[in-house]
């Protein structure tokens, strides 16, 4: 056989396994990923935050429901949902089964884009340019509003462009939380709830779906300690040892997923910005998480598995 038509075949074989198995299996392989985030005062007890994000579930999807509702078990002092929950019009009572457990805990939300709007294809390429944020002048709404209402029947904190205090943990530790409105689709407005936290709270923590530097830049500049995001699916394909290939937003991709620090002068413009090493000291926590979802019309992922995260916050060092 011709060695070029054999080695073609051959990279086409492997392309096709690649395919299969980031499309079959490891957007299964749902993990829950632990961090220690050194955020509270000296002699606090540690409190336990569960972060979920993007599961943009369909109703079929009853391994991630299942996967989902065990998290419970883990016993957090409060869960942080950063948006794009479902990707289907009839998703809503799958949604509220796999939250379930955890509604009964305290916790507060942010929408993110694909809790506004139906899915649709979107040419991959375009995650490339700065036309990632570009969608169809006429999309579908999901039932947004169902949604909203079965978070805060719960009892959770829309912290859509709202701020909150709230007791956390055995100890009653409070917390300032801070959020806006989707930045992806332009929906946040920072401004209008921006400012010092009140001075009883131990920590403020902003919170938000698409992490784009001037809300993590207003956020960080108002005191916030940590910040917790999604959105950008750790890259969704990534490659092994490079990782992420884009952020869909204008953070860098060494920040695409898992925990780094931020602080204002960071970045250095568009999916650029200064590595954690060279954070001040003063530079706040960020979290981004790869999340646990796709859009259903790329569901596959590489290098990159589905997750949940258990954010431990302890006393600063």
């Amino acid at each position: 056989m011709n060695p070029i038509i054999s080695g073609l075949g051959g990279l086409a074989a492997v392309g096709a396994a690649g395919v299969a198995y980031a499309s079959l299996v490891e957007r299964n392989l749902f993990t829950l990923r632990r961090f220690d985030v050194p955020v509270l005062p000296a002699d606090a007890r540690p409190i336990r935050v569960l972060q979920l994000s993007d599961l943009h579930l369909v109703p079929r999807q009853q391994r991630k429901i299942e996967w989902v509702r065990g998290l419970d078990a883990l016993e957090p002092d409060l869960v942080v949902n950063t948006g794009d929950n479902f990707a289907a019009m009839d998703a809503t009572p799958s949604l509220v089964r796999a939250m379930e457990p955890l509604m009964e805990r305290p916790g507060v939300f942010v929408m993110g884009s694909n809790d506004y709007y139906a899915p649709h294809f979107k040419n991959p390429a375009v995650y490339l340019t700065d036309r990632y944020a570009k969608a169809p002048a006429v999309r579908p709404m999901l039932p947004t509003d169902e949604l909203r209402s079965a978070f805060t029947a719960s009892g959770w904190v829309d912290l859509d462009n709202a701020r909150t205090t709230m007791a956390v943990g055995a100890e009653g530790i409070p917390l300032d939380l801070v959020g806006v409105d989707d930045p992806h689709i332009e929906l946040d407005d920072y401004a209008s709830v921006s400012g010092p936290a009140p001075g009883d709270t131990a920590l403020t923590v902003g919170v938000l779906h698409a992490p784009y530097q001037r809300v993590l830049n207003a956020m960080v500049a108002d005191g916030a300690g940590l910040v917790i995001a999604g959105h950008t699916h750790g890259g969704q394909l990534a490659l092994p040892v490079i990782g992420a290939l884009v952020t869909n937003c204008d953070l860098d991709t060494s920040r695409a997923k898992g925990l780094s620090r931020w602080w204002p002068g960071a970045g250095l413009g568009e999916g650029r910005a200064l590595p954690s090493s060279a954070a001040p000291g003063h530079a706040a926590y960020l979290h981004v998480s790869a999340g646990l979802g796709t859009s259903p019309y790329a569901p596959v992922r590489f290098a990159c598995r589905p997750e949940a995260t258990l954010l431990t916050l302890t006393p600063r060092v």
